[in-house]
């Protein structure tokens, strides 16, 4: 933000406003009011007052710093000066380059003073950089252009190395040898359009990549931010040895087309290192290939970082003080449930604890946490792994997913005789999870006096700057009490001081994606809406007395705990995802 952006000291600033006549003196006064209220700067203050805009003082700064100004609105960057500096680190600092010279780069910044950006380019690049301001504006459309150029860069590619890829015939009925398939998938162009393929799926934040052979065509589509959307489609003819590639990428067996196989590789990009999980299956026409993508070394995660806040952050950080007993994690696939339990075992992660884990398959690598992967095919199972691991004295135990009784009999009884343990249950609500765990035939008193809490959790997409703000009116307000309890959603919001005491839902802000947003629906990247329900002994009493799910939810609402909903609800009205991205989420 502003405080970031400037760096003139507030008397310079008034002296030239007022001289160049940009603002009144009143609205000076007004400025000079707020800085000493709230104890903000004057440019930050002239900001909040509407006196000026960002950008406005970003020109203001530029001459009186003498640091040129740029603008890139209409500027098209050749992709060979825009590629110098990484897209991840260009989105992070708001630095592009945008021309160059034999020893120098100039770059466009919104904070010039953002020395570690200046010098990570410098290191990188090894040129003289020299520094520029701009306007947000000028970054949007600059930063917009990594996606629409690698897109055209990659159609031309395709096109270029379609056309030389060696077609595989098989029209004689005669099969190709694995030696030949080989050879096949190591020519230079399938080389070439699988390796832009996957570095174009990382730059673009994607989590799976799908490659699916059509009757006239091969379509590859990207999962990106939990939704898919058609990435490019190649010729019919690119299908088997694009297959053949991933095979050689994978340790796959090349000539096994009509079962199913699942493999393993690895790359590195940017320094950031990307584990593939392949699984290739017969279909109609040929072999459909699903690629999962997991960025490795991430942590530094935090529970707020992940969207937990106010009580339930409470009671997951309380919980985490114990040394015996249950933490749940449960949502459908790919609703980031690894993630939490990662994040719950980072804070566990300290010198005196031994942590093990047992997983399907192990996701992220942790250092001093002892992984292991389960390989059913030989008979190590999660709950032989389970076994096995009770005779490593681990103080912490995470288990990747509970699927049957035996493993849930297994981890209850790690938790009763002294060890905390982390596991995944597939359920759609934190209350479903204790029916479920009985349905696997777990024994209630077993049950309440080990489990601590249950989270439920799904992913909803992270609305971006461009956006735009709008007030719900009465019917929309009725639409959505339909689905959520609105009341209890603003005593949060007043509890949590994120709005006023005073404030009704006529004043509190919604937010929506604005048409022209820099991702191309208006969002980019998620966060976590979460339920955390504590086992209290009320709640005990409900499980032993075979309760419902809905009859453990209303207690659980009495006590304190907001429902996945009014998660969504609450981080809408902090202008972090909108009401229509939670309704779909939660509806689908």
């Amino acid at each position: 933000m502003l405080s970031e952006v400037m760096r003139i000291q507030d008397t310079q600033l008034k002296r030239f406003v007022l001289d160049s006549g940009l603002v009144s003196r009143k609205d000076v006064d007004g400025a000079e009011k707020i800085t000493k209220d709230e104890n903000r700067t004057l440019a930050e203050a002239l900001v909040s007052s509407g006196a000026m805009s960002e950008d406005d003082l970003r020109r203001v700064e530029s001459y009186v710093l003498g640091v040129p100004f740029v603008s890139l609105k209409e500027v098209k960057v050749p992709f060979e000066i825009l590629s110098l500096i990484p897209e991840p680190i260009a989105r992070t600092h708001n630095i592009v380059a945008y021309r160059k010279t034999e020893d120098t780069l100039e770059v466009a910044m919104l904070d010039t003073a953002d020395l570690p950006a200046i010098d990570f380019v410098k290191k990188k690049v090894g040129l003289k950089i020299l520094p520029r301001l701009t306007d947000s504006d000028s970054m949007r459309n600059t930063l917009l252009q990594y996606q629409k150029t690698l897109k055209d860069e990659f159609g031309d590619l395709i096109a270029r190395e379609s056309s030389a890829l060696t077609v595989i015939a098989d029209g004689n009925g005669e099969e190709v040898s694995e030696e030949d398939l080989k050879k096949m998938a190591e020519d230079l162009p399938v080389v070439r359009i699988v390796d832009t393929l996957l570095h174009h799926a990382i730059i673009q934040g994607a989590s799976d990549i799908h490659i699916e052979p059509m009757e006239n065509e091969l379509l590859v589509r990207y999962r990106i931010d939990g939704i898919l959307h058609d990435a490019m489609s190649l010729p019919k003819h690119a299908a088997p040895t694009i297959s053949a590639r991933i095979k050689v990428l994978s340790n796959l067996k090349l000539d096994e087309k009509r079962l199913p196989q699942d493999g393993r590789f690895k790359m590195e990009m940017d320094g950031q290192r990307v584990s593939f999980r392949v699984s290739i299956l017969p279909i109609f026409f040929g072999e459909k290939i699903v690629m999962r993508l997991l960025r490795e070394g991430r942590s530094g995660y935090t529970l707020e970082g992940l969207g937990f806040h106010g009580q339930a952050l409470e009671r997951i950080h309380a919980t985490t003080k114990q040394t015996t007993g249950i933490i749940l994690v449960t949502g459908p696939t790919g609703s980031g449930k690894t993630t939490t339990l990662y994040t719950v075992l980072d804070i566990l992660n300290t010198p005196e604890v031994n942590i093990s884990t047992i997983e399907d398959p192990v996701e992220y690598q942790m250092p001093r946490v002892n992984q292991t992967q389960v390989k059913p095919e030989i008979g190590f199972t999660f709950a032989n792994g389970l076994r096995s691991l009770m005779r490593q004295d681990p103080d912490v135990i995470m288990v990747g997913e509970i699927r049957d009784q035996e493993t849930a009999s297994l981890a209850i009884n790690a938790a009763l005789t002294g060890h905390l343990v982390l596991a995944t249950v597939h359920t759609n609500s934190s209350s479903a999870t204790v029916a479920r765990l009985l349905d696997m035939g777990v024994e209630k008193f077993l049950l309440v006096s080990t489990l601590r809490v249950a989270v439920g959790q799904r992913l909803v997409r992270r609305i971006t700057e461009a956006k735009e703000t709008y007030t719900l009116s009465a019917n929309e307000r009725a639409d959505l009490g339909k689905h959520v309890d609105l009341d209890r959603v603003l005593d949060v919001l007043k509890r949590e001081k994120i709005v006023k005491e005073s404030a009704t839902w006529n004043n509190v802000p919604f937010f929506r994606p604005k048409n022209g947003a820099d991702a191309e629906d208006g969002y980019k990247g998620r966060i976590g809406i979460h339920e955390v329900l504590h086992i209290s002994p009320t709640i005990k009493d409900i499980v032993m007395a075979s309760g419902t799910a809905d009859a453990i939810e209303i207690q659980a609402r009495k006590e304190g705990m907001l429902t996945m909903v009014e998660d969504g609800i609450y981080k809408a009205a902090l202008g972090q995802t909108s009401i229509e991205e939670v309704l779909r989420v939660i509806s689908e």
